[in-house]
């Protein structure tokens, strides 16, 4: 599964170039994932509620292209890997209508318990959540 979320550029994301800064590109990872597990059926406040957290462990980012203020992106979101212990999501920023992404990323999550902070088992403890998401995983095709 590919989830796509918009997002508009807004003049407090850009610095004195009037380009966005490329801090807030990690930001709008969070957006998409958040969107990406929203359509999985769940949300990211009924997994903690579950007591389950999924704390950033690494994130990755490379700029091709800048964006500018008030340019529509749109930022896709996809499960590259899943164990149980740990998550990898993959991003891609895109301007409209182009095929070549502005910026691509990821970014690593461990499973903790919400309550102890110790690494849990996700296929042992919630096993449907941990099948939906490595169900969720596409291969990219040859071009992609």
């Amino acid at each position: 599964m590919i989830s796509e979320s918009k997002i508009i550029v807004r003049y407090q994301e850009t610095d004195q170039m009037g380009i966005a800064h490329h801090s807030v590109y990690p930001v709008w990872f969070e957006v998409a994932r958040t969107d990406f597990i929203k359509k999985l059926g769940i949300t990211y406040s009924e997994i903690e509620k579950m007591g389950v957290m999924l704390p950033l462990t690494e994130v990755t980012c490379k700029y091709y292209k800048g964006t500018r203020y008030e340019d529509e992106l749109t930022v896709t979101a996809r499960v590259l890997s899943v164990s149980p212990s740990r998550m990898t999501f993959g991003y891609q920023v895109f301007l409209p209508g182009e095929k070549r992404p502005v910026s691509e990323g990821t970014t690593s999550h461990g499973f903790v318990d919400s309550g102890t902070f110790r690494a849990m088992n996700l296929k042992k403890r919630f096993p449907k959540l941990y099948q939906d998401l490595f169900d969720s995983i596409e291969l990219r095709d040859a071009g992609g």
